[in-house]
């Protein structure tokens, strides 16, 4: 394995892990830096389609909705294969996401284990999500005290 190699696998590993600190602190527009312009955003729970998004503009907006309603947001990112091909790579990772939210009057912890797969592309010097699908395989959620 070749430095370069080594250092575009740490590249595409910051580029992940800079989604999850960013979201986590809800810099939405930082976290759209992240992406190409023409970026593809699709979510999958439970096997069912249930956000399918392009392009950044609409991407930031869906993510300030979401992010509206969330009290807190922690992200733990796991595993990350990559095969990078030139100035084009593909990727997958897992996250586990805790999100409390607020229900009748009480703070409800959903925890997440998800699957991402992804399509990076090397632009202006940096590497940038092109199109990410996320699995949603695990969802549980809880009131907390």
């Amino acid at each position: 394995m070749t430095l370069e190699i080594l250092k575009t696998k740490q590249d595409l590993r910051e580029l992940i892990d800079n989604y999850a600190y960013l979201s986590d602190e809800w810099k939405i527009s930082e976290v759209m830096d992240l992406f190409t312009l023409d970026v593809t955003y699709k979510v999958f729970m439970g096997g069912a389609l249930v956000a399918d998004v392009s392009g950044r503009e609409n991407m930031e907006s869906d993510f300030n909705l979401h992010a509206s309603q969330v009290k807190t947001y922690f992200t733990l990112n796991g595993q990350h294969t990559v095969k990078i091909d030139g100035e084009t790579a593909t990727g997958i990772s897992f996250s586990q996401i805790k999100m409390i939210r607020e229900a009748n009057g009480k703070d409800v912890l959903t925890d997440y284990s998800v699957k991402y797969e992804d399509f990076y592309v090397f632009q202006n010097g940096k590497w940038l999500i092109k199109d990410r699908i996320g699995y949603f395989v695990i969802i549980e959620s809880r009131a907390i005290s």
